[in-house]
């Protein structure tokens, strides 16, 4: 068979394309719009590699560090950066820096994502560090400056990055909520996803036919190497994740920023690309794939449970769109992640294979299929509002001020939910009031009532419940259902007798 007529080709035939300067490269996005244009067969022979690439929030990141020794030598035991504590996970002077360590000066605004970024940008980072002293390793405290050209190694390795896809999130509850997904305004008056859909590495070649232990990369604006599959890896559910290495000292910090989540904490935005070869007519097909045929869950992360509801499904193509639909309700989303870096990533891979300067890799072992995600395995149980909760006193908005004080001392409580008369939350009154009503000859409810209230879900833990009522200061919180309506009340003596507080 002619090799213009063959219908497969191998990453060695490819990589000879590579080091001559006659490789046909497309990004994915390039890619998309040939095979609508001209079919698979035209964009298999034209075609020898496509580029992919995402650029987001990845959590699960971090370095390794090599100090070397001082002298007289020390055996860490504790370690800061720039006042964010690092872990010591190995011998005398090996550090990891996680992209989620908080400073403890300014713990939601800069942390272990800060950083990376620093020090593979050249710029000087101040070490502490303390120990607990031995006979060959006598020094019990140190405090210098580093930069990366300091270290022996200083490695990328990130044990869960590139999510083939993720959630879209909004919040039902009536508070703002503050998560990895970001702001999340009350009502679902907004919602948030990640992912670069259609132009993700692992969305490309959801099979991992050419994806594996040992595929070389584009890792933060350098040459890195998948080392497996990533934790929580669930190709099942089109969730897989890699485990990814690379030396940051060849990295860029245009590719790698720290970043804060206001009230959640620090990350580091981390750009991943992967070549395609497209070996065979299938992997164009792969490819070739659109946002529109890429769904995920609208989760509310008001829900305070590992599992959270899901609402509906939406495609990658109406989240780009800026407006999803979400039981009949329009909500304006946005994304945590840039598409245009993206896109930058796989453009900056592309002209890389094009120059010579990056050849591919055959994956050593290919990435599980067959994962399972399972979830922690809990032996104690903690409390949750419902086991709390007691039957709540409610009254109506156009009850008497009198009759409403006697029932608080009949019913012996300080607390009457006022409701709507299908049950729904209206207001809250306390003792409190009722006794300035009286102090002011107050007549009507709806002067003392309380309407700006704030509530408690029966399926919360008792924890979040209880942290709620010291954050704003009240001693009781209305339990109500996705409707609004009352299912009882929880207050700070039920928590004390439970929580012993």
């Amino acid at each position: 068979m002619s090799k213009q007529n063959q219908k497969t080709r191998t990453i060695e035939e490819i990589n000879q394309k590579i080091l001559k300067g006659d490789v046909q490269v497309l990004t994915a996005e390039e890619m998309k719009k040939l095979v609508e244009s001209s079919g698979v067969e035209v964009a298999f022979k034209e075609v020898d590699v496509v580029t992919t690439g995402t650029f987001g929030a990845m959590c699960s990141s971090g370095a390794v560090l090599n100090l070397g020794h001082s002298d007289p030598p020390i055996k860490i035991q504790r370690a800061w950066l720039n006042d964010v504590e690092v872990c010591h996970p190995g011998a005398a002077a090996d550090l990891f820096v996680g992209a989620t360590n908080s400073c403890e000066k300014k713990p939601f605004e800069y942390g272990g994502g800060h950083i990376i970024q620093e020090l593979v940008a050249g710029n000087e980072v101040e070490l502490r560090a303390t120990a607990y002293g031995t006979d060959c390793y006598p020094r019990t405290a140190i405090k210098t400056t580093i930069t990366k050209d300091d270290l022996n190694q200083f490695y990328l390795l990130n044990f869960r990055n590139c999510y083939q896809r993720y959630n879209c999130a909004v919040n039902c509850s009536d508070e703002t909520i503050y998560t990895y997904m970001s702001k999340l305004l009350p009502r679902m008056r907004n919602a948030t996803f990640s992912g670069a859909g259609e132009l993700n590495p692992l969305m490309n070649d959801p099979d991992y036919e050419t994806i594996g232990f040992g595929t070389k990369i584009f890792l933060g604006g350098g040459q890195g190497y998948i080392i497996g599959e990533g934790t929580q890896h669930s190709p099942k559910n089109l969730d897989g994740t890699l485990m990814v290495k690379g030396d940051a000292k060849n990295m860029l910090p245009e590719f790698l920023q720290g970043a804060a989540f206001t009230r959640y904490g620090t990350s580091l935005y981390v750009g991943l690309g992967i070549p395609i070869p497209i070996l065979n007519e299938g992997l164009v097909r792969k490819t070739a794939i659109r946002d529109t045929e890429i769904f995920t869950d609208v989760i509310d992360y008001s829900v305070m449970r590992r599992d959270r509801p899901k609402l509906c499904k939406v495609s990658y193509a109406e989240l780009k769109s800026g407006i999803i639909n979400v039981n009949d309700k329009r909500v304006r989303v946005s994304s945590l992640s840039s598409l245009k870096m993206a896109k930058k990533v796989a453009n900056t891979l592309k002209s890389w294979i094009e120059e010579s300067q990056f050849t591919l890799t055959a994956p050593i072992e290919r990435l599980p299929l067959d994962t399972v995600f399972k979830p922690m395995r809990q032996t104690q149980e903690i409390p949750f509002v419902s086991n709390v909760m007691q039957p709540a006193v409610t009254c109506m908005e156009n009850e008497e001020i009198k009759i409403i004080a006697e029932r608080m001392v009949t019913k012996s409580v300080n607390h009457i939910v006022v409701i709507t008369p299908d049950g729904k939350l209206l207001g809250i009154v306390t003792s409190w009031d009722i006794t300035r009503a009286m102090a002011e000859s107050k007549k009507a409810l709806s002067d003392i009532e309380t309407r700006k209230i704030i509530t408690a879900k029966p399926d919360e833990p008792l924890e979040s419940a209880s942290k709620r009522m010291a954050q704003h200061n009240i001693s009781a919180l209305p339990v109500i259902d996705s409707e609004h309506k009352v299912l009882g009340i929880v207050t700070s003596e039920d928590v004390s007798k439970l929580l012993g507080r």
